[in-house]
């Protein structure tokens, strides 16, 4: 369109002087859009010589307010394409004569509005230049003058566009949840306007999870806008960034072929624009994935890490440092893991120390390369003193966090040190130390003192996603059309978990359990802390104040087991099962657990004797209901993510005067009797049931109890804990809703199917509707790891409540419910044994 408005103009060429201006002053403006675009197709070089070209037009207008008004969005354009192009620094001078320009004719205009909306775009874009400077004062000032014009002005599609470059400053600075929160205000923005969300949106929020270590919610974010973007804008420096983030978080998940195809389709797009930052960070990304990958064979060929340095010899400072030094780091693990020592050691010296707005991964690599250097060099201590400090900066990073996914998914940051230190530990013999280490390394989330209230934003959201369901199933009902009604919840439930990375609120962190005060804790009882690394099992068990280590065998292998027990569970969960299938499946899942219990417990048996267990598991080890283990049937155990969590959870202190409230929703036939029977076993009850088991009633009654029991039906969802849920009458009730409560409920039954299943994340972080809970206040969580019928279920917790009224405590009389059928009522206790 741009070239038929050239080729139109210049069919009409004016003869008069006086028509001849305004005709150059249209083709000026003509000349300077098509010399932007096109900058898209044939690179920044081609659009700044077009640019060039268009100034020196300008320059024979003679009157100078009408040169200073072409030369305004010359300057912007000009400034515009040396950022793409990575030239931050010469981009500001054009963009302070642009704003100069700007500022002068707001002052002289009787309606300032039309030309504040190109001011701020022009100032926002300032603030972006300084943020990638890494000059946060400057940038702040920009960006935070740009909202308060929008604001003031009522422009609120402005007002949504600065705050994504505000959210990107926010994430530069390290404030994850203050950057989602600003991508979060800018999408809502947009939504209230009817304006589509543009997809650069999505790709700054999924830089934002990347920063958290949530890979697979950045890949899905990402995946949402890849395709519409290479449908629209198949040759776009924005299509570029795409890919290029795509590729990283298929890196962080480990699908290297992915990250390497994603990095190479970005490089080549990149290097058509002249922006070296761009093509450097897309050629690290495939640089890492070959380092992944021959780390873990182990064969490292020597043209590997002379590959990597070539690349870092590319990498001009100081604009390109920091991607100088990744490449560096990354020459040094591979020498390091050559036996090239006196290298690699020459390699870590030219390692800069990181700035203040280094990011966290590249200060968790730069660590990583010296703990391995100084373990390969047999300095033990000196690698696990890096170690340590690489563990107190994440902590910072950890602290500054929002949501439970935010706060877990750090860990993935931090989970190469973190093996380094358990082999290290492992490898020095010393039980106590690996002990102390697993505290270290291990479910950082159950540290922090949870903070009650909740967001009014996401509690309105969740009612949304309520309500829609609700009209869906009317709908249904009376057989009209559901698409509509599905796409908006699905976008309001998508807002939701949006909202939910951000919007929790903890405290500070408590210390590392001392190994002296968990054993004082213990009493008579043992804790057992499992450990998998690479593909050995070992068991650090804890037992009268003394620590003693016991070899496992394989991981693998115990995993393996782990998984096959729990498809064996599910199958036989269903009420009204045929005979012979029963019979099959119960010898199936009897050979399992007999595999497990003669590779895990028997081992165990001569230090733990007959003692109450405290069990921290591993990995697949989450999934092992441990009662239905021959050695350990019907005996009390209490598992727990962390010896911290559990030491916590014991001391925090007791509800004496909370209520006891049990619930029972819709569609469990076999729990209509139940509810009027563990209501015999209370002396006092708040029995909620039917159609009033809805979700206000039900958040109202779980505050403040002491013993919350509910049967319902639910689901975990693994990718973001705090939307597992129950399903009540009017709808499903969030495990968020639950923790946001001023007093979580201390004591919780979840009758429901596999709502202590886990997503276990770096770091052994096991996320679930359970451990949200616990996270969140609940001191001891009862609860399935897999299916169990409505039958099973009722007659399990009619055995618990006889027991747990009669004075036993959670751990005893569920060992005792358990013993009955253990492989019907796959319970586990969790948290604490209070």
């Amino acid at each position: 369109m741009l070239r038929r408005g050239m080729t139109l103009l210049d069919s009409i060429h004016p003869v008069a002087a006086e028509h001849y201006v305004e005709w150059l002053r249209i083709r000026i403006r003509l000349a300077c859009s098509l010399a932007f675009v096109e900058s898209e197709l044939g690179g920044a070089a081609e659009g700044l010589a077009r640019l060039d070209d268009v100034r020196l037009m300008i320059q024979t207008i003679d009157d100078r307010a009408m040169r200073e008004e072409l030369l305004d969005p010359l300057d912007h354009n000009y400034g515009l394409l040396l950022m793409g192009a990575g030239r931050n620094q010469e981009s500001i001078a054009y963009f302070d004569a642009s704003i100069r320009y700007l500022e002068g004719c707001i002052a002289r205009a009787d309606d300032p509005r039309p030309l504040v909306e190109v001011f701020l775009n022009t100032l926002s874009t300032r603030g972006l230049a300084y943020t990638r400077l890494g000059d946060v004062r400057r940038a702040r000032e920009d960006l935070t003058r740009a909202v308060e014009l929008a604001e003031h002005h009522d422009l609120p599609t402005p007002a949504a566009d600065i705050r994504r470059p505000l959210g990107t400053l926010e994430l530069r600075t390290g404030d994850v949840p203050a950057a989602l929160r600003a991508y979060q205000e800018s999408e809502r923005i947009y939504r209230t306007l009817g304006t589509t969300v543009p997809a650069l949106l999505r790709l700054h929020q999924a830089q934002a999870l990347l920063t958290a270590g949530l890979a697979v919610e950045a890949g899905k974010h990402l995946d949402e806008v890849l395709p519409v973007m290479r449908e629209q804008q198949s040759g776009s420096r924005d299509l570029a960034d795409v890919e290029l983030y795509r590729a990283t978080a298929a890196l962080m998940n480990d699908e290297l072929d992915m990250a390497r195809e994603l990095a190479g389709l970005a490089r080549r797009r990149m290097r058509r624009f002249g922006c070296e930052t761009c093509v450097a960070n897309a050629a690290l990304v495939g640089l890492r994935a070959d380092v992944q990958d021959v780390l873990r064979s182990g064969d490292v060929p020597a043209a590997l890490p002379e590959r990597a340095l070539r690349i870092a010899r590319t990498m001009p400072a100081p604009r390109l440092a920091d991607q100088a030094a990744v490449a560096r780091m990354l020459a040094a693990r591979l020498e390091i893991r050559r036996g090239k020592l006196k290298r690699a050691a020459e390699l870590v010296q030219r390692i800069p120390r990181p700035s203040q707005l280094t990011p966290i991964d590249q200060r968790m690599l730069r660590r990583l390369c010296r703990a391995e250097l100084a373990a390969a060099q047999g300095a033990r201590a000196k690698a696990l003193d890096e170690i340590k400090i690489a563990q107190q900066e994440l902590e910072k990073v950890r602290d500054r966090m929002g949501g439970l996914e935010l706060v877990s998914g750090t860990a993935a940051h931090g989970q190469e040190l973190g093996d380094l230190a358990v082999r290290l530990a492992l490898a020095g013999g010393n039980p106590k130390r690996i002990f102390e280490w697993l505290e270290r390394t291990r479910a950082q989330t159950y540290r922090y003192e949870p903070v009650a209230g909740g967001d009014p934003e996401l509690i309105e959201r969740i009612a949304e996603v309520r309500n829609l369901t609700q009209s869906i199933h009317q709908a249904q009902h009376d057989g009209h059309p559901t698409a509509a009604l599905k796409a908006r919840r699905n976008e309001r439930l998508r807002e939701a978990h949006r909202l939910g990375w951000h919007s929790g609120r903890w405290g500070k962190s408590r210390p590392v359990a001392d190994l002296t005060e968990v054993a004082e804790r213990l009493k008579d009882r043992a804790l057992v802390s499992f450990v998998a690394s690479e593909d050995s099992l070992v068991a650090v068990v804890l037992v009268d104040g003394d620590v003693r280590m016991v070899h496992l065998g394989s991981a693998t292998l115990a995993g393996k087991h782990a998984r096959m027990l729990n498809v064996d569970l599910n199958a036989l969960a269903p009420d009204h099962l045929p005979a012979p299938m029963v019979q099959v499946v119960s010898v199936s899942a009897r050979k399992q657990a007999e595999q497990i219990d003669s590779q895990i417990a028997r081992p165990l048996g001569q230090l733990i004797d007959d003692r109450d267990l405290v069990v921290v598991p591993t990995g697949a080890l989450y999934g092992v209901p441990w009662g239905v283990l021959p050695s350990l049937h019907g005996r009390p155990t209490v598992v727990a993510p962390s010896a911290t969590a559990w030491l916590a959870a014991e001391r925090a202190s007791t509800r004496q005067n909370g209520h006891t409230v049990l619930v029972r929703t819709l569609g469990l036939p076999a729990a209509v009797g139940e509810i009027d029977k563990l209501a015999a076993h209370h002396q006092t009850a708040h029995l909620i049931s039917g159609e009033a088991a809805q979700v206000s009633a039900v958040l109202k009654a779980l505050d403040g109890a002491r013993l919350a029991h509910i049967a319902a039906h639910g689901a975990h969802e693994p990718e973001n804990a705090l939307f597992s849920k129950l399903e009540l009458a009017d709808g499903a009730l969030f495990a968020h809703e639950i923790a946001e409560l001023e007093r979580p409920p201390q004591h919780v039954v979840l009758a429901a199917c596999e709502l202590a299943l886990n997503r276990i994340r770096p770091g052994d972080e096991p996320l679930g509707f359970a451990s949200a809970l616990l996270a969140s206040g609940s001191q001891t969580v009862i609860a399935p790891l897999s299916k169990v019928g409505d039958h099973a279920s009722a007659a399990a917790m009619d055995d618990y409540h006889r027991r747990l009224a009669a004075g036993a405590s959670p751990a005893v009389a569920l060992a005792d419910a358990i013993a009955v059928d253990p492989f019907r009522r796959p319970f586990v206790c969790l948290g604490s044994s209070r």
